[in-house]
């Protein structure tokens, strides 16, 4: 199984990037994804979510009204659309799948996620 980011890069504050997370080696289109980030010297750190079933979607409130996080289960593909970035959300961010299969509420813990990607830079300049 394998989780494979990308999209990341270097942007100046107020920029937009997409990242994209494509899972391969299975199907996880019962389970939901989730979005984290580590910035250097700090903890990994929650950022968005969404449901196996694209139902619902949960921000971290640093990121709410900037984040969009969507799916396609066909392609086994999750996105994290960032607008209006800012230098502190520069991190190495990844993508995660949940460890139980069809949970009915969205997790926001580290320890509830399996199968993290590889990662990918984002970097806001101001």
């Amino acid at each position: 199984v394998q989780l494979q980011a990308s999209g990341g890069g270097l942007v100046q504050a107020g920029g937009s990037l997409r990242l994209s997370c494509v899972a391969s080696g299975r199907t996880f289109s019962t389970y939901n994804m989730g979005w984290f980030r580590q910035a250097p010297g700090k903890e990994r750190e929650f950022v968005a979510a969404i449901s196996w079933n694209g139902g619902s979607t949960y921000n971290a409130d640093s990121v709410k009204g900037r984040f969009t996080i969507s799916g396609d289960n066909a392609k086994n593909t999750v996105y994290l659309q960032m607008n209006n970035l800012k230098p502190e959300d520069t991190a190495v961010y990844y993508c995660a799948v949940d460890r139980r299969n069809g949970r009915l509420v969205i997790s926001t813990s580290t320890d509830e996620y399996d199968y993290w990607g590889q990662g990918t830079q984002v970097t806001v300049s101001s």
